[in-house]
């Protein structure tokens, strides 16, 4: 009786053996990165886009990477590949004079891949833009508020050029003894601790458009004589971003619901007093410098930034450069309260953001103006994102996929 039990028990062993084995490899797939190749077809929106509009997105960043030396590595996560697997299919797009020649060489070329985490494919979108401050090159009673150049003594340390498993990692800090330490911080920069060196680029009238500006990384000056100056990211002090409606939401000051750039700003305006205090929490400094021509802001991808086609990612994730397409929603200019609007459209990977952290993230810039402000300031919805790689680098994703997947 008993060794019949154990015979019953040993059989039922091996049945359900490859049932734990499948269970186990499908939980290892669901817990990583996967990178999917789908159809255009399976892209919500795709077969009624016009995707000629990102053109400019697309070629700014063709024209960069035809300007790389051959072996050079995309900058961002390795996915990308270097300058060669892309070479081909940029002077495709450049070579399309129409709108239907240009959706005809990217469907050649690229492969979209469905991004997915753990087997969700759901993030959050949120959004940036060209923020519009009052200031002046000289300090008065009125603009008092420095806005700083990028300071000699901060180094800024790619560590994924010293291993790759760090690719798209950063640090920032300045050398003293030998030894790499953490760069002043918000406070300690806001209390005078760069004062006296001549880094004062402007001087504004806002210590919170200031801060907005640090958010967005670029904006225009208006000067007292009506004129325009562009600014934009020069460098970052190292230390991590914060996001002040965190503070605010915790002490009840904001419910989470109504959180947004609008809110905080009313919340600072109603709270002089603690300004300083609510600002401080992020830690995070950045520095800036004068732009001069271009059509738009320069992104981290080291290209200007086009309103509506441009998009921040974690550059962990996915490499600079690369086309994207997008399904989301953004709020409506003309109400708070009215639904958001739903779009689908092809971005282009070209900006990071402090605040940009995930697999399934991304920040749209929209560009300079109030309904710009609007849609970026309450800007934060639900989305999906396909990455589109030139095809061999496609295949070779999908191949390293299925043999990660072998290996367990």
């Amino acid at each position: 009786m008993r060794g019949g039990i154990w015979k019953n028990l040993l059989v039922l062993f091996f049945v359900l053996l490859p049932v734990w084995a499948a269970f186990s490899l499908l939980k290892q797939q669901a817990k990583g990165l996967r990178f999917d190749i789908v159809s255009y077809s399976d892209l919500p929106g795709w077969s009624s886009a016009r995707v000629y509009e990102a053109a400019p997105a697309l070629l700014k960043s063709c024209e960069k990477i035809l300007s790389f030396a051959d072996n050079k590595r995309l900058p961002g996560a390795g996915i990308g590949g270097s300058a060669r697997d892309w070479k081909p299919a940029c002077e495709a797009l450049g070579a399309a004079q129409t709108a239907e020649a240009l959706e005809g060489a990217i469907q050649e070329n690229f492969l979209p891949l469905k991004v997915s985490i753990g087997g969700k494919s759901v993030g959050q979108f949120t959004g940036y833009y060209e923020t519009l401050l009052h200031g002046s090159r000289t300090r008065d009673a009125r603009y008092k508020i420095p806005l700083y150049l990028r300071p000699n003594d901060l180094v800024m340390v790619n560590l994924g050029a010293f291993r790759r498993d760090l690719a798209g990692r950063r640090i920032a800090g300045r050398v003293q003894n030998g030894q790499l330490t953490p760069y002043a911080d918000r406070k300690a920069i806001d209390g005078g601790a760069l004062s006296g060196r001549g880094l004062e680029l402007l001087y504004v009238d806002s210590a919170v458009d200031a801060f907005f500006l640090h958010i967005q990384g670029s904006g225009r000056v208006r000067m007292p004589d009506g004129s325009l100056v562009r600014i934009g990211y020069a460098a970052q002090n190292g230390h991590p971003y914060l996001a002040i409606g965190r503070p605010l939401v915790r002490e009840g000051a904001i419910a989470r619901g109504d959180v947004s750039m609008q809110s905080i700003r009313a919340w600072l305006a109603e709270n002089p007093d603690r300004v300083d205090d609510i600002l401080h929490q992020n830690a995070s400094y950045i520095f800036f410098r004068e732009l001069t021509g271009g059509d738009g802001p320069i992104g981290s991808a080291n290209v200007s930034l086009t309103a509506g086609h441009s998009l921040a990612v974690d550059r962990r994730y996915l490499p600079m450069h690369a086309p994207i397409w997008l399904a989301s929603s953004h709020p409506d200019p003309a109400s708070a309260s009215a639904q958001p609007i739903e779009f689908t459209r092809l971005m282009v990977a070209q900006d990071t953001g402090g605040a940009i952290n995930g697999e399934i993230r991304g920040d749209v810039f929209w560009g300079f103006g109030p309904e710009a402000e609007e849609i970026a300031g309450r800007m934060a919805n639900k989305g999906r994102y396909w990455l589109l790689l030139p095809k061999a680098l496609a295949y070779k994703a999908a191949q390293k996929q299925s043999e990660q997947a072998s290996a367990h």
